[in-house]
This record gives C-alpha cells, structure tokens and sequence, in this order.
C-alpha cells in the first residue's frame, strides 16, 4: 500500500505512488494556468451568447449582438462595386486623351491595368511587357499596328491572326523555301536588312550590299517601306531599330526570310469588356520605354 511521506527536499507531501525509487510529488495546479482557464472558459461562453456560434439544424443561434458576417462582406463587396463603378464609368464615357490628362484616372489606370496585364498578357509578353522570342516588346515604343491608344486597344480587340471576323491580318512569305527567291538572292537581302539597323558586316556581306538593296526594293518594300521602317497598316515591323521580334543576328534574319513568319495573338473582345480593353490600351502606354 503506498504511504505519503514529506518530501525532504521541496518539503511537500508526496502521492506516495514511486517508480524505481522515484516518488510523484503532490504538487497543486500552477494558479496561472487556473487563471487562463477560467478566462477562456468566460471568454467562449461570452462568444456564445454575443456571436452566432451554435448551429440548429437549418439555422443558427443569431448572437445577442446580431452580426451577421456574410452581411458584413456583401456589404464590402458592394462598396467597392461602388467605388469601381464610379471611375469605371467615367473611363468608359471619356476620349483616351481625356483619361491621359486626368491623373486621379491614370492612378486607376495603373493599379487595374497592371492587374489586368498580369492576369491576360504577361503569359506571352512578360510581366514587363518586354515580350521574348515570337512575341514583341510592349516597352519599346516598336509598334506593329500603331502605338496610340486607339490603335492598342483595336489589337487588342480584334487581335492578330485570329479567328475573329475583323482580326488583323499579316504575315512574312517564305521566300527562301517556297523558291520566291535563290539562296544567294536570300544571303544578299538578309546583308542588305542587317545594314539598316547598324550592324556590323563582314567583307562578304558587304559585297553584296547592291544585290541585296536589289532584292529588298523588288520584294521587301510594299510591306517594310522604302526605308524599311514598316508600315502599321500592314503590320510589317521596323528594320532600322534594335528590336527583333524573332531576333536581329544573321542566322535569325536569315531564317524569317528563309522560311517566312506568321505570329499570332488572341481577340480579346467578349473575353474582356470595352472598358477593360481601354484600361490595358493606356497601361501598355504607361509601360517604361513605351514612349507616352
């Protein structure tokens, strides 16, 4: 039978339970933890009786003080509905021009733009707007269809080689494979394009400068231009610039004449409503080095 014996040392009673020569004190319950329970306890039955809290089956205790938290956040939803709608409709109603020049819209502008262009564009063009390989750069003020406002938000609308009715429409032939044009007649012209932008040639290639400004005027110019700087009706992009959408070395160049390109970019109309549309239109434009 145990016995409880005084503990010599903390001078408390023992249990008199003993394990191996260990022997369990008859220590009592620390008052704080006592006092935390107590606290919680008053604490959740206080809950209880102000807060919904107690399902009954189809319904639920309402609480003393009556708050509802889906009321609460339908509440907030239809707040900031509100508040949306008030500069919405104003985008909606004003000119690009008139939008540009109100700061408190562009403020709007880019706070939903940049959510917009995440969500729908920075797939293809980067979250920079910086495009890659096949897609162009947004940032560079190089503009295949015009860089206005109103010229963006129709691309965007219609979109490129797509499969809406009004859609734009362009694409490089194949000069090179579909036997447009000779090899050397190809290595002439790709010399001549690279010339334009600045490169840096070997003798090779700047012997055949002639031929190639040849071949450029017979095949290149209704698209490029005369001076090759592109033409936004028809989607042809600029050779005189720094930027490539497939590239601007030898081999790349070589390849887009070669073979030909076709790129292609989604109608965003009916997946993104008129006003939304305008806001990415005047975000692309707010982009760094998009040149507005």
């Amino acid at each position: 039978m145990d016995h409880a014996t005084r503990d010599p040392v903390t001078g408390r009673m023992t249990t008199g339970h003993e394990w191996n020569g260990i022997e369990e004190l008859d220590t009592p319950i620390p008052r704080v933890v006592l006092f935390f329970l107590v606290t919680t306890t008053l604490f959740a039955i206080g809950y209880w009786l102000l807060m919904p809290a107690w399902p009954l089956g189809w319904t639920y205790t309402k609480g003393l003080l009556g708050i509802d938290q889906r009321e609460v956040v339908a509440r907030q939803v239809r707040d900031a509905a509100a508040e949306r709608a008030s500069w919405t409709s104003r985008i909606a109603d004003a000119s690009f021009a008139e939008i540009a020049a109100d700061p408190a819209l562009m403020r709007h502008v880019r706070d939903t733009g940049r959510t917009l262009f995440s969500d729908n564009c920075a797939v293809c063009h980067g979250t920079e707007g910086k495009g890659g390989p096949g897609f162009p750069n947004l940032a560079a003020d190089s503009w295949l269809w015009g860089g206005s406002p109103e010229a963006i938000a129709e691309t965007i609308r219609v979109g490129i080689n797509d499969t809406a009715k009004e859609t734009r429409v362009s694409q490089m032939m194949a000069f090179g494979r579909d036997g447009l044009l000779q090899r050397e007649e190809v290595l002439a012209v790709v010399a001549y394009v690279r010339s334009l932008s600045g490169q840096t040639l070997s003798t090779p290639d700047q012997a055949r400068l002639p031929a190639g400004k040849e071949v450029f005027d017979a095949n290149c110019v209704a698209c490029h231009g005369p001076d090759g700087k592109g033409l936004h009706d028809l989607g042809a992009p600029d050779l005189t610039d720094a930027h490539w959408i497939y590239g601007g070395d030898l081999n790349a160049i070589f390849n887009s004449v070669q073979n030909g390109r076709v790129g292609h970019m989604p109608s965003w109309e009916g997946r993104l409503s008129p006003t939304e549309i305008k806001l990415l239109a005047l975000y692309v434009g707010t982009l760094p080095g998009a040149g507005r």
